[in-house]
């Protein structure tokens, strides 16, 4: 969430930075905040007046004037009006906090001075490429493989739920479970703990990481309890420190996290409609930090580092592109998004991305930390990467190492995890 001290004091510099996501109108906002302002002057004023008045009737009586009389009676009546007045504004200045929260809960997270400016996904910037060796310039979907070896099944997944999903079979199922291990493994090893959180989560936690209220239509909900299928394990890693304040000696706090994913993909319909790549459930393993204001940006450049470790390892080779401002996520400031080789469609395809949403998901979960000796606390940087979505990693994996006779070699930092070189 912004800070709407910041955007009543620099209108015009938030502006100009929205402006670069997408249209973005403040004056709403600027006059609901100028009414409440104007309202909690005049409740401060009124509260102010109420208690010179029970301080003078105290006065007047400790002076011996009569409870009952007139002139005491007459600072009561007031009193009383005081009251009324009160009790009016405390309503309407609830009712513009209120409304104010809603605008702010509707804006994106501005970008960083260095994310470049553009309309859509075509003005992302390419900054580099690993693995170009390991490239194949065309091969067999990942899918069509799947299905010849006998290791994962759509049609009967369709017939359980409905389309897009998979039922991963016997060395399927142990390939998905291999990589997760692989890859909880590898971050474990750079220093993140380990956390397997719950996957059902409370509207406030959808709200406190950004995906609520805008992608509401992308997620599911139980219409019996106000909980959701978290669309990402960024959902329940910001909220384990919501509301609370931590100390500046625990950060960075870093955390990674295996779980299933469920997202509608309302927005995608007619593309990858089969195969792997847009799935209503997938499983992603996700890396997750707090970090002090002064490193964030320096912690967004390790964490890309942290997930390019993962294809590295696999040798499946990929791009990092940074995202401009029109492809910018909604809680983000910058991104940097890993796209991996697809040989059956001799393109890339995104695997991960990476964000610094500064102090954006803090505000809106309520996550402070306090300097030793000082009094006042301030908003940790969050930052959150995929490390690796696991089902794009076995596609990628398939194709690329899907050999003439029709098995899979497994890369050889997996096979200790699968127990097998060849699928």
């Amino acid at each position: 969430m912004l800070d709407l001290k910041q955007i009543r004091q620099h209108s015009g510099q938030v502006i100009a930075a929205l402006s670069k996501r997408g249209d973005y109108d403040l004056q709403p906002l600027l006059v609901l905040d100028a009414q409440q302002r104007e309202l909690e002057s005049e409740r401060s004023q009124l509260q102010a007046r109420s208690n010179e008045i029970g301080k003078a009737v105290g006065q007047k009586i400790r002076g011996g004037a009569d409870p009952k009389g007139e002139e005491v009676k007459a600072l009561r009546e007031e009193g009383n009006q005081v009251k009324r007045q009160l009790s009016e504004l405390e309503p309407k200045e609830k009712a513009l906090k209120a409304q104010i929260q809603d605008i702010l809960l509707t804006l994106p997270n501005l970008p960083s001075a260095s994310t470049p400016v553009g309309k859509d996904e075509s003005e992302n910037v390419e900054v580099r490429r690993w693995g170009d060796e390991y490239i194949c310039k065309d091969g067999t979907p990942h899918y069509e493989i799947g299905e010849q070896l006998g290791i994962m099944n759509f049609e009967r997944s369709v017939k359980i739920a409905q389309s897009r999903f998979v039922t991963l079979i016997g060395a399927g199922a142990a390939l998905e479970r291999a990589l997760i291990s692989f890859m909880l493994s590898r971050h474990t090893q750079a220093g993140y703990t380990e956390i397997l959180p719950p996957v059902l989560v409370n509207t406030a936690s959808l709200t406190g990481s950004g995906q609520l209220p805008k992608f509401a239509e992308e997620s599911f909900k139980c219409d019996r309890d106000d909980l959701w299928l978290a669309p990402t394990a960024e959902v329940p890693l910001t909220n384990l420190h919501r509301d609370e304040i931590l100390s500046a000696e625990a950060l960075p706090v870093h955390y990674c996290a295996y779980t299933p994913c469920f997202r509608r993909e309302a927005g995608s319909y007619g593309r990858d409609t089969r195969g792997l790549i847009r799935l209503h459930q997938f499983n992603k393993v996700e890396m997750y930090q707090f970090v002090h204001p002064e490193t964030s940006f320096e912690a967004l450049e390790a964490l890309v580092k942290d997930a390019e470790d993962i294809l590295q390892q696999l040798k499946l080779p990929y791009r990092v592109l940074e995202l401009c401002t029109g492809d910018l996520g909604f809680s983000a400031t910058k991104t940097y998004d890993l796209e991996v080789w697809m040989p059956s469609a001799s393109c890339y395809r995104e695997i991960s991305s990476c964000s610094n949403c500064v102090d954006f998901q803090a505000r809106r979960a309520d996550i402070r930390f306090k300097e030793p000796g000082q009094k006042g606390t301030q908003y940790v940087h969050t930052l959150n990467g995929s490390g690796l979505a696991v089902g794009r990693t076995m596609a990628a994996l398939l194709e690329t190492y899907y050999q003439p006779n029709g098995s899979v070699k497994v890369p050889e930092v997996l096979q200790p995890f699968l127990g097998r070189e060849v699928l």
